[in-house]
């Protein structure tokens, strides 16, 4: 059980979108940086690769990222996973082919105050759906599919399946027009409840920062396969 919730709840706000906060060379960098960092994940079923962000690969990029971030969001600490030596790991950069499902960041450990995360695209094509509907109770993947449900045994880092999204935010039908242009990788009942507060269109150069507790995935529209980095932060 989550046990700082009123203390999450004050420092909620709305997503807001940061346009132009980096230039083609720095958006050049990260892309070295993502050639050059090693696999983490290679999920074929999910036809996405991830790579951690690990200290050190790029430090001047480290303190550029921080550095604009504090500016945005003020004072925050990362709430990242930590690699094999005990380093927190930066965030994780992901090539995706295929969109990724409906999902909430809310961090691993119940005693910490989850904050913001930021996503900064780092490929044209994409755009991500922001829900006003949040969650409390962890990171987790909703679906109602019975195989992803039976999913317990879970290793470091990785969601939890849940579908008590459904009982949660009422019967009401999702918006078919939107599902069909953003979410048609989605199932239909599968959104019963929620309500879209943003769909951010992806920008090379932008970064989008909303609070952890926000229900999201990502649309249906890509090109090929899209880039971007994500982090956690907490207080």
């Amino acid at each position: 059980m989550r046990e700082k919730i009123e203390e999450i709840k004050k420092l909620e706000s709305a997503p807001k979108i940061i346009k132009n906060l980096y230039n083609k060379e720095e958006i050049e960098e990260f892309l070295n940086l993502y050639k050059n960092l090693p696999t983490t994940v290679h999920n074929k079923k999910q036809n996405v690769i991830k790579k951690r962000w690990l200290q050190g690969y790029n430090k001047k990029l480290e303190k550029l990222f921080c550095e604009r971030l504090k500016k945005e969001i003020g004072d925050f600490q990362m709430d990242n996973l930590q690699d094999e030596n005990g380093k927190d790991i930066y965030g994780l950069i992901q090539e995706s082919y295929a969109p990724i499902g409906l999902h909430v960041d809310a961090g691993f450990e119940p005693k910490s105050q989850v904050y913001k995360q930021s996503l900064i695209p780092l490929s044209p094509v994409g755009s991500t759906v922001i829900f006003k509907n949040r969650f409390y109770e962890g990171s987790t993947n909703f679906t109602q599919d019975p195989e992803e449900l039976k999913k317990k045994d879970l290793s470091y880092g990785q969601n939890k399946r849940s579908s008590e999204h459904l009982k949660l935010y009422g019967d009401k039908p999702f918006d078919k027009k939107i599902h069909e242009k953003y979410l048609n990788h989605e199932n239909i009942d599968n959104l019963k409840g929620l309500e879209v507060e943003l769909i951010y269109e992806w920008e090379v150069g932008s970064m989008l920062i909303f609070d952890r507790t926000h229900l999201h995935c990502s649309s249906s529209v890509i090109k090929g396969k899209k880039i971007g980095i994500a982090t956690f932060t907490k207080k």
